[in-house]
């Protein structure tokens, strides 16, 4: 036998003693597997069909103007109802209907908590009707008929509405103002949507114009405002006046 031959006789014996019989593992590992997905199979039964891993807590967050019982009628969760089959997607979107509601997250937490996490409506804008006073949010959406709450603005404009241009204009409008001016807005006089003014509480009139340049417009008023006047107009804020 020559040196190669016996070279690879010895390596051939080498690999065969260091490796495992292959069909007998491949079988080990069959059975394991199959053992694997036995336990996981039966461990999903159980806690499909069973209240081991039921819903027993349910945590609301983010809700003052919502009230809780509102929410939690919205769940639709029957008793020993697993964690596994409840639907967030459904429970979401009907919370999300109530009109108060901007968003709203479900998840489960487990072993049996759902955490529900709402995100209410802001009112930024009202305008009076024959109805009551209508609550306009940052997205211009009419989302309540009540008494506005404090420091809310009053909305002037001949046709007002959610899908009105020029209150779809002075929601933009007031959403972007200083929050040191937003304070002391009491009434959004809007003409159209490029002539937009706003009338502070202590009588002064700030001509804001459209939507446009808001950024700049934002820095250049509160310098403004601690001139002498009644009328500043930062409508074109690179050539502002003050009357």
């Amino acid at each position: 036998m020559s040196r190669a031959t016996r070279w690879a006789a010895e390596l051939f014996d080498a690999e065969r003693w260091r490796t495992p019989d292959g069909p007998g593992r491949l079988r080990r590992v069959r059975i394991w597997a199959l053992l694997g997905m036995c336990v996981l199979t039966i461990a999903l039964v159980v806690a499909w069909f069973t209240p081991v891993l039921s819903v027993r807590e349910v945590q609301i967050t983010g809700i003052a103007a919502v009230p809780e019982e509102q929410v939690r009628e919205r769940l639709e969760i029957p008793d020993g109802r697993s964690m596994l089959r409840i639907d967030t997607d459904a429970i979401a979107r009907r919370i999300a209907a109530i009109p108060k509601v901007h968003s709203v997250r479900v998840q489960r937490v487990y072993p049996s908590t759902v955490r529900v996490t709402v995100e209410e409506r802001i009112a930024v804008l009202f305008f009076e009707s024959p109805q009551g006073a209508h609550l306009l949010d940052s997205d211009s959406v009419e989302f309540a008929i009540e008494p506005p709450p404090v420091g809310v603005p009053k909305l002037i404009t001949d046709h007002p509405g959610g899908a009105d241009p020029v209150t779809v204009a002075a929601v933009q409008v007031v959403s972007a103002l200083p929050p040191a001016l937003n304070i002391q807005v009491g009434e959004v006089v809007a003409r159209s949507i490029s002539d937009i003014s706003l009338t502070l509480k202590d009588g002064r009139t700030v001509v804001w114009g459209g939507a446009n340049d808001a950024e700049r417009k934002a820095a250049v008023v509160m310098p403004l405002l601690t001139r002498e006047g009644t009328v500043f107009d930062v409508s074109s804020p690179n050539l502002v006046t003050v009357k």
